[in-house]
This record gives C-alpha cells, sequence and structure tokens, in this order.
C-alpha cells in the first residue's frame, strides 16, 4: 500500500539524523462516551485540526504476523489520572481507535492514518490500562452471502 507523505516527512525519514519530530495521535470514540477520547505522544499537548490531544504516556505494540490468525496490537495508556479508565469502564461495547502520525512542526497534516481499529479484551488497575486493538476479522463469514436454494434461486433448479 502506498502513502502520500509529504516531502519533508520523506526527507526526515531518509536523512541519517533529523530535527522533526513525529507524533501518534489516538482518537478513542463510543456512542456512549460524550465525546472522544484523544491522547498523544510526546510529553506535549498538541492542537490538530483544531482537536486538542492530552499528552499521555501510552505505548503501542504492533501485531506479530501468525498463521491463522488475523493482527491484533496491544495498546497500553498509563492510568495517570484516571480519566481513560473512567471513560471505559461503563461502556457496553469495544470503542473505536483511529491512530494517526503527525509531525510536530506541522500538525494539521497527517501523514498516515488507521481507522477502525476496535479496543477489545480491555482491562485496567490503577497503574494502566490496557487491551487489544484489531480490525473484523471477515475470513470467518460465509462467501457467498446467500445461499443458492430452490425457494430463494428457483430458475437455478
Amino acid at each position: 500500500m502506498s502513502r502520500n507523505l509529504t516531502n519533508e516527512t520523506r526527507a526526515a525519514l531518509h536523512a541519517p539524523e533529523t530535527g522533526e519530530v513525529f507524533a501518534v495521535l489516538l482518537t478513542l470514540a463510543h456512542d456512549d462516551m460524550p465525546e472522544p477520547l484523544r491522547v498523544c505522544s510526546g510529553g506535549l499537548d498538541i492542537i490538530s485540526r483544531g482537536e486538542n490531544f492530552i499528552a499521555y504516556p501510552f505505548a503501542l505494540t504492533l501485531p506479530e504476523d501468525e498463521e491463522g490468525r488475523s493482527p491484533r496490537a496491544r495498546l497500553c495508556i498509563d492510568n495517570v489520572e484516571r480519566q481513560i479508565m473512567q471513560a471505559v469502564r461503563g461502556l457496553t461495547s469495544s470503542p473505536v481507535v483511529t491512530v494517526e502520525i503527525i509531525r510536530t512542526a506541522a500538525p494539521d497534516v497527517v501523514e498516515a492514518r488507521f481507522d477502525d481499529f476496535r479496543f477489545t479484551n480491555i482491562t485496567y488497575d490503577s497503574q494502566a490500562v490496557e487491551g487489544d486493538l484489531s480490525v473484523e476479522d471477515f475470513t470467518a463469514e460465509p462467501y457467498p452471502a446467500a445461499s443458492f436454494s430452490p425457494s430463494l434461486f428457483p430458475g437455478l433448479f
């Protein structure tokens, strides 16, 4: 899959050293939440496209490539102010997570965006909120969607 990266980002990625700082923006959204939770890496709050992303320490572990299993990333957010734990505690279904990568020099330009992750298997304690990030697994869905039976498709029989 190709990505449309800015010239500045391409130069920074190919340079042996760079002064560019990249940040990861996470948006956790759910219908039962009054507004999405927005957090960012890097230690400083970031305003991107008019939205305020609060600096929270978190770790995003990329998925391993395992045969026969859909990829799952692991997200661990420090439970510093208990805000995230309180937000996910009352949810009856999984929140949707969007991961974006930006340059802090141009926070309104999203260099990479990964949508529609489900935050599942959520556990929390006094130190962290952890869970899996996964996409919907369509490999278990029946194909074709309809059964070709005489009652549904009489012209075939």
